[in-house]
């Protein structure tokens, strides 16, 4: 089927092949879009694990109980809230894992997209204290990719037939291409609501927030100059993210070549989790035929993999129906992406009685203005001896500016969880119960009691910045904690 062919006959010629131009992707990119998807799922598995107790059992600071509380519902919905055990979580973990590498070979790519997205969407939704836009981001593009023939090119699944056929166009890749793009737009719009970002400042805050910067963050904190051309820079290219589609052959490979670029110095310079490698594997599916061609000229090998598979022929093709179903069904859901992200900026109402987590928007990130303040935890706990530890790190309590913020936390996932919890009480209560059961498990000299403070540092780019605390709260331990 030819990349015009699923767009409607009431277009006229000239425009269906404008737009299939735009709005087709290679298959060539779905494959690699589908094996960096895998890996990048199998990445955010690994750096889950160490804090498969802390996070997603009873035992750890989010019983489910409390959730139950404070999202109603949710509880049922996630398989990892079946249970509170540490067992289970590590068995829908392996499974998510078998999951994740059936996607990256292309076996049975559809049903290990399903299962990849479900499994994703059941962690994501049993602790939503640890969740950024690149966990958002993530399940969005698996649900993409269930409508999308990820499987038809260097994959166990690939048949011949896909090889004569080199793009795909219809609602799918429009939905796809428009999520990449939404992302970037929205966060334009958002970001000159506020002058910071157009004073070319916004970039120099970010990278004073101690707690963010990693790596090479921490090198380039002081070079203004710099840093006020790539707020420029990223600025500018935000406002032409529409130009990812708009754009055809090699400049839109240069200009989705600059959004990875861009994405990769995340990597390098702050601690924002699998946001920047999620990012990267969308735009691969924006890069255009010319690259893929210029790629199979360097790498004959590579290319003749388009043809290696099962020759197994997809359910879509032996069941037409379902086929149109899921065009219809893509249709619908890349409207209800286009009406949220314009109720999100305000741009359209929402109806009356919409929960306000609906109207939430994802994509802000760092706008419309960046935080003006460093923070981080302190933990001050009571031992039975008379001495006194951080019950976050374990170690003799130190009062003194740590030299890292970013070392109070062992990753991004638990700076969010204690950033939720400086608002939220029964999630300090949870926290403190936590911290007092982990010690008292390992340790002779029991804890007896744990204070949580928050210290604050305020940024100014021409100053001194002063250190402020504010008491969270003390909570006793010895409390039992119990489960369902």
């Amino acid at each position: 089927m030819s990349a015009t062919a699923l767009i409607p006959d009431i277009v006229t010629p000239t425009v269906r092949e404008a737009l299939a131009r735009r709005f087709a992707i290679d298959r060539r990119a779905l494959a690699a879009f589908r094996i960096s998807l895998a890996f990048v799922v199998l990445v955010d598995l690994t750096r889950r694990l160490p804090d498969l107790v802390a996070f997603y059992t009873d035992a750890g600071v989010l019983p489910r109980s409390v959730l139950g509380t404070l999202y109603p519902g949710w509880d049922v919905i996630s398989l990892h809230a079946l249970s509170g055990a540490a067992w289970v979580q590590g068995l829908l973990c392996l499974a998510a894992a078998v999951a994740a590498l059936s996607l990256l070979v292309g076996y049975r790519t559809r049903l290990a997209t399903f299962v990849s997205l479900v499994l994703l969407v059941s962690i994501q939704v049993r602790n939503p204290f640890v969740l950024n836009s690149g966990d958002v981001l993530l399940r969005r593009l698996l649900f993409w990719g269930l409508f999308l023939p990820l499987g038809s090119r260097w994959a166990a699944d690939a048949t011949e037939g896909a090889a004569d056929d080199h793009s795909v166009v219809g609602p799918a890749t429009v939905g796809l291409l428009a999520q990449i793009v939404v992302v970037y737009a929205t966060n334009a719009v958002v970001k000159l609501r506020a002058d910071v970002w157009l004073r070319g400042d916004a970039v120099r805050y970010v990278f004073q927030l101690d707690h963010f910067t990693v790596l090479l963050g921490d090198v380039v904190a002081g070079w203004a100059p710099l840093l006020t051309l790539v707020d420029w820079l990223w600025v500018g290219m935000l406002l032409t993210s529409p130009l990812l589609v708009v754009l055809t052959g090699w400049r839109r490979a240069a200009l989705v070549g600059a959004f990875v670029g861009a994405h990769l110095g995340m990597v390098l310079t702050l601690s924002i989790g699998v946001f920047p490698l999620v990012s990267v594997t969308g735009l691969l599916a924006l890069f255009p035929s010319v690259v893929w061609d210029r790629a199979a000229d360097r790498l004959r090998p590579l290319a003749s993999l388009s043809a290696v598979g099962s020759g197994r022929t997809p359910l879509a093709d032996r069941v037409p129906a379902l086929s149109r179903i899921a065009r219809a069904l893509a249709a619908c859901c890349l409207a209800v992406i286009l009406v949220t992200n314009a109720v999100g900026l305000g741009v359209v109402a929402a109806p009356a009685g919409t929960p306000d987590r609906l109207t939430d928007r994802s994509w802000d990130m760092f706008a419309p203005s960046p935080p003006l303040a460093t923070w981080w935890y302190e933990a001050p706990a009571n031992l039975t001896s008379g001495e006194r530890v951080d019950a976050l790190t374990g170690e003799p309590y130190d009062r003194s500016r740590p030299t890292e913020a970013a070392s109070r936390y062992p990753n991004e996932r638990w700076r969010k969880f204690l950033d939720d919890a400086r608002t939220e009480p029964r999630l300090r209560r949870s926290l403190a119960t936590f911290l007092c059961e982990r010690w008292n498990r390992t340790h002779d000299d029991g804890m007896t009691a744990v204070s949580l403070w928050v210290a604050t540092e305020r940024t100014d780019l021409d100053g001194p910045e002063t250190v402020e605390r504010e008491r969270l709260g003390r909570y006793r331990c010895g409390a039992v904690r119990t489960g369902r």
